[in-house]
């Protein structure tokens, strides 16, 4: 039989936007900051001490392990990420008709170099 005769109740059409896991819902966690540090391996206690100053000098916490085994991978790319990120773009507003001239005429833009 159709579904349109009984009463099954309301049957909501949207789904719950953190039902699948697309949408992180706990976006404060900051890598690198005391509660959430960084986890990076080395293979020798001389580049523990390097990786340890670029973390000091970039102020960020990290849980640093020395790892000796025969064909141990150095693993800091979490690092590397957070020093490479790039900083904010800003563009320069572009002046619009009626202020004065960026040339420093005086005149306003439009009568200037408009």
């Amino acid at each position: 039989m159709s579904d349109k005769f009984f009463f099954k109740g309301r049957q909501d059409a949207r789904q719950h936007h953190t039902a699948y896991g697309g949408f992180q819902t706990n976006a404060s966690q900051k890598s690198g900051s005391k509660k959430f540090p960084l986890t990076l391996v080395v293979t020798s206690e001389a580049r523990k001490q390097e990786i340890e100053a670029q973390v000091a000098e970039a102020r960020l916490h990290a849980n640093i392990a020395v790892d000796t085994s025969e064909g141990a991978v150095e693993s800091i790319t979490e690092l590397t990420a957070l020093q490479n990120k790039g900083a904010t773009v800003t563009a320069a507003k572009a002046p619009s008709r009626n202020d004065p001239c960026t040339c420093g005429s005086g005149l306003k833009f439009k009568k200037c170099c408009g």
